[in-house]
């Protein structure tokens, strides 16, 4: 059950305002949309939909799992391993690189905020925001599955942020936007619940190929 307490701990972790930097993310978002492949909401919609079945729910909610068990019952070789996993997956030098980035500056953000099991994060190479975000939300009394959503909502609203300054969208589409592929989230949080660990994982050509592009984009506002 959610506590009134553990409610408003999840909403300030998945708050835009969190200070690690998400907002100088588009996760290659940015690259589909100089090349063409995403220039209207219905476009944003498709792109933003596969990401959420095909890349987020298989690899960073399903292992956002395994990493908030391991904290929950002390297992640090348990973390290292799917943090370890969860960098493997990613499949260009930027997206590891944001990982990383976030992660270490949740890490930080953390240990201000008296979770002396994060200090120790703040500049390993192992970091994702995953690692640091299921930390949180153990110490924080925020429950597995409220967990997984929470962090599909953030990574969801970023991106709509993203593609609102970019494509360009109105308010008011990015709200439709978010309206719309919200309703999607718990459904994905209890299949990644619900994977096997030989299930794990999914890659998204897309991203790949506009990930490794945006890293030689000559002209960009984000670093992914």
């Amino acid at each position: 059950m959610v506590t009134d307490l553990s409610l408003l701990r999840l909403l300030q972790l998945v708050s835009p305002s969190l200070p690690i930097g998400m907002y100088s993310y588009s996760q290659g978002l940015e690259t589909a949309i100089d090349d063409g492949l995403v220039s209207n909401a219905e476009q944003t919609y498709r792109w933003l939909n596969g990401m959420l079945r095909y890349s987020l729910m298989p690899t960073d909610l399903a292992i956002l799992s395994r990493l908030y068990t391991a904290w929950q019952q002390h297992d640090l070789d348990g973390v290292k391993y799917w943090s370890q996993t969860l960098n493997a997956f990613r499949e260009t030098s930027e997206l590891r690189a944001e990982d990383r980035q976030t992660g270490q500056a949740l890490a930080k953000l953390l240990g201000k905020l008296d979770l002396a099991d994060a200090e120790a994060w703040q500049r390993s190479p192992e970091a994702t925001l995953a690692t640091l975000f299921s930390l949180a939300a153990v110490r924080w009394q925020i429950d597995l599955r409220t967990s997984l959503i929470g962090y599909g909502w953030g990574w969801l609203e970023n991106q709509v942020l993203c593609a609102i300054k970019l494509v360009p969208l109105g308010q008011v589409a990015g709200q439709q936007l978010l309206q719309t592929l919200a309703v999607e989230i718990p459904e994905l949080a209890d299949s990644a619940l619900a994977l096997d660990d030989a299930m794990i994982g999914g890659s998204t050509f897309g991203l790949a190929l506009t990930s490794s592009r945006h890293e030689v984009q000559y002209s960009r506002l984000f670093r992914s």
